[in-house]
């Protein structure tokens, strides 16, 4: 039933003409940086070669690529997730669905699935983008690695925070505007605290993703970005649940 759920979900965003769009704009921009950097890559080359630490291909142009990637998902993924429960709500369908013989937990994670197989299309589509580097230079396979984990995890993130608050309210305007708002501030919190000790300094998950994006895979940001996921899409769970006990 998690499958099926997924399956619709993802059929919704790609019969919509919303989903097509957010996918050709965010490729858009990705391939403008991409060439942009690979431009900036071409130009210090020679600088690079006779520095006793160069920095590579990878690093210089992938690295920058997925961490730019992380701001743009940012800012796309609130009017991906604004109608998983709130348009629902708002077309009176998500009666339904909570009547019927399906859990609440398949049901949010059916939702969740399906919007992760969407970003994952997304992420696969940065990938290509990274292999086409090989026709004229090594790939650091660790590096490009470390950043597509990280860049799903951190996807991983946005889908369950997106998910909650679309569960909220009954208005996908309303839903998308609080997810945005929660983004930012998440991203304001990573660009404003300095102190590595600070316990705002672990809250927001682009500083989790940090790691990944120099290729530091930590047990530590793996741990949070799960914990994340799993507060999250329970606390959808339980809205749901009480949803449907209202009746």
């Amino acid at each position: 039933m998690i499958l099926t759920l997924a399956a619709k979900e993802l059929k919704t965003l790609f019969v919509s003409p919303r989903g097509w769009l957010i996918l050709a704009v965010m490729q858009a921009v990705m391939a403008y940086l991409f060439l942009n950097l690979t431009e900036a890559f071409l130009e210090i080359q020679p600088q690079l070669i006779q520095s006793s630490h160069p920095v590579g291909v990878t690093q210089f142009i992938v690295a920058s690529l997925f961490n730019n990637a992380a701001i743009v998902l940012l800012m796309v993924t609130p009017l991906l997730t604004m109608g998983l429960v709130a348009g629902e709500r708002r077309q009176h369908t998500l009666a339904l669905l909570l009547s019927s013989p399906v859990s609440m937990t398949e049901i949010v994670l059916g939702k969740f699935l399906g919007l992760m197989v969407f970003f994952s299309l997304i992420i696969g589509l940065l990938v290509l983008m990274a292999l086409a580097l090989r026709a004229g230079s090594a790939l650091d396979a660790g590096l490009l690695a470390s950043n597509v984990a990280g860049l799903w995890l951190l996807a991983a993130c946005f889908a369950a925070l997106g998910l909650y608050l679309s569960s909220l309210t009954a208005s996908p305007t309303l839903s998308a505007m609080s997810s945005l708002g929660a983004f930012l501030g998440l991203w304001l919190i990573n660009l404003a605290v300095s102190d590595p000790h600070s316990l705002l300094h672990y809250l927001s998950p682009l500083q989790h993703f940090d790691g990944f994006n120099h290729g530091l895979v930590t047990t530590q940001n793996i741990i949070y970005f799960v914990l994340f996921i799993g507060v999250f899409l329970v606390f959808t769970i339980r809205r749901l649940d009480a949803n449907r006990l209202r009746g």
